[in-house]
């Protein structure tokens, strides 16, 4: 198999690993790129999986040390993956929105390793060999990172037309300031995200906690929502969300965590550069 051809047929699972170590499109495409350009002279490698897997994870490994969030203005929140590009990436509940800004938190190895581990299957020799480590240091990564993450991921399990029908009636409360309706739909302990970027209109430097501090603060929000706003019921990373449009072009997403018949977690993202590849 040439090159180009191993290339082509591995780049879906490329894309994968590396948006699951990064969360966005952006750089998981620059790295994607850095990979093609490290990888296009070798034609004859015997195994070309496993070869392109240990360069586009070394260099998105790079690529991670290299992005602080520390300078982002406000909270950073993963960029939304809709439609075709989210079906082939997400796996399960791993590439939830939760579960994204839960791996933030972890180190750059604890986060290839747990991508490579708990999302793709990769056994801890294989991983040592990807990233240049002994199994002994892999396997206290991945016991590390595993223990972070399941005691932050949320449990629980809703069936989906529960899902859509709870949807809809938070974006009828919320749209239409109506606090009564929404102090019902939100669970108590709800906590919203809100990522802008400094670009677009953020409601918080911090997560809001509680339901009626987010419920006042939505009643707030929907006030300066155009009424000709579209609305496009669709799922982002396996949960329902919302991407509002104003004259065909996005201008926020809105990814809703269902808890029972409540919605428990909203993340809002309305950084245009997050949103560019929605339209």
């Amino acid at each position: 198999m040439g090159g180009t051809d191993a290339f082509v047929e591995h780049r879906e699972l490329l894309f994968s690993i590396v948006y699951g170590m990064l969360g966005t499109v952006a750089d998981t495409e620059d790295v994607l790129q850095e990979t093609w350009l490290s990888w296009a002279p070798r034609d004859n490698v015997e195994n070309p999986r496993a070869y392109l897997v240990r360069i586009a994870v070394n260099h998105a490994l790079r690529r991670r040390e290299k992005t602080s969030r520390e300078t982002y203005p406000g909270q950073w929140l993963p960029e939304p993956l809709v439609g075709d590009t989210a079906d082939e990436v997400v796996r399960g509940e791993e590439f939830s929105m939760a579960v994204l800004v839960v791996l933030e938190t972890l180190t750059s190895a604890e986060r290839a390793v747990f991508v490579l581990h708990e999302v793709f299957g990769y056994a801890h020799p294989e991983i040592a060999v990807i990233l240049g480590r002994s199994p002994a240091a892999v396997r206290q990564l991945a016991h590390r990172a595993r223990e972070h993450v399941e005691a932050r991921r949320p449990r629980f399990t809703v069936d989906p037309r529960t899902r859509q029908e709870v949807t809809e009636r938070f974006m009828a409360a919320a749209l239409g300031g109506d606090l009564e309706n929404l102090l019902e739909i939100l669970a108590p302990d709800v906590t919203l995200w809100t990522d802008g970027g400094g670009k677009g209109p953020a409601t918080s430097l911090e997560p809001v906690h509680g339901k009626d501090r987010v419920a006042r603060l939505l009643v707030t929000v929907a006030k300066n929502v155009p009424s000709t706003t579209d609305l496009r019921f669709r799922r982002v990373h396996g949960d329902p969300a919302v991407l509002l449009f104003a004259d065909d072009a996005p201008f926020a997403v809105l990814v809703l965590e269902v808890h029972g018949d409540r919605v428990g977690r909203l993340y809002s993202i309305t950084n245009p550069d997050k949103l560019g590849h929605l339209g």
